[in-house]
């Protein structure tokens, strides 16, 4: 997949819970090319998880597993020590129960993309790395992980022989090497969705995003992802969605087929 021609556009979906719902799911799998969908740890539940994998399935949407710590109250977005063999249970436990609803809906998880916390903490510390691609390996080799573009954590998956998907952020500013902004910092997330699909044409194009000092960054992506919680998340898809098939770019799933 060249970065220059071709590139995947994903959301994290799936994030209400019982009668709270967060988001506009239905009308960004009209936008994207991937879904990440929660898988009841984080945030979702049955309903939403069913629901959703048969809204992907029938828009031919790939579907993939967003794991992440068994942490409602804090949306999945507090670091969690848990022993490796724990991590792994806990990856499976979700790669299974998503994988189900997938299947009733004539199709089947294709990756898997961990979320907030679990996340970063994969993308810099080997062992929660190894963890995820114990639990992958051992549900099924044939899943793609995505992780974050040049992380180490990304190549210790990468070394175990699976298929990595290195992942940029839309919304998100960047430090000058490449690494998220902590969501603490102000400026960390991103609202001018011109300023967004700019910065996204870019990345597609050059490879290159501007980090938060105003210093150009090198990032070799293969996906784009749009928060699905973050304020304006549709229109900010929609308007990089638009910008980049303006430009000429294919908007295509690391697993097949493009819009």
């Amino acid at each position: 997949m060249s970065a220059a021609n071709v590139i995947d556009l994903n959301c994290d979906l799936g994030e209400g819970f019982g009668a709270w719902t967060l988001g506009d799911d239905e009308a960004l799998l009209e936008v994207v090319t991937s879904a990440n969908i929660a898988c009841g740890f984080h945030a979702g539940d049955p309903g939403i998880m069913r629901r959703l994998c048969r809204s992907a399935a029938s828009r031919e949407i790939a579907i993939g597993a967003h794991v992440g710590h068994r942490d409602l109250v804090g949306f999945g977005r507090r670091r969690i020590e848990i022993a490796a063999e724990d991590l792994v249970d806990e990856i499976v436990y979700q790669l299974g129960a998503l994988d189900g609803f997938a299947r009733l809906a004539g199709d089947r998880v294709a990756y898997v993309k961990p979320h907030g916390a679990l996340y970063n903490t994969i993308a810099a510390e080997p062992g929660y790395a190894r963890a995820l691609a114990e639990a992958v390996q051992r549900y099924d080799p044939a899943l793609r992980v995505v992780g974050l573009a040049g992380s180490s954590g990304l190549a210790e998956v990468a070394a175990t022989g699976l298929t990595t998907i290195a992942e940029a952020f839309a919304d998100r500013a960047y430090t000058a090497e490449g690494r998220l902004v902590p969501r603490t910092t102000p400026g960390a997330v991103l609202h001018d969705v011109d300023l967004i699909a700019e910065r996204c044409t870019r990345l597609a194009r050059t490879g290159e995003v501007e980090s938060i000092d105003g210093e150009s960054v090198r990032i070799s992506a293969q996906t784009i992802c749009v928060h699905g919680d973050t304020p304006g998340a549709l229109a900010i898809a929609r308007r990089v969605r638009e910008v980049l098939l303006a430009e000429g770019i294919t908007l295509a799933s690391f697993v097949g087929g493009s819009a």
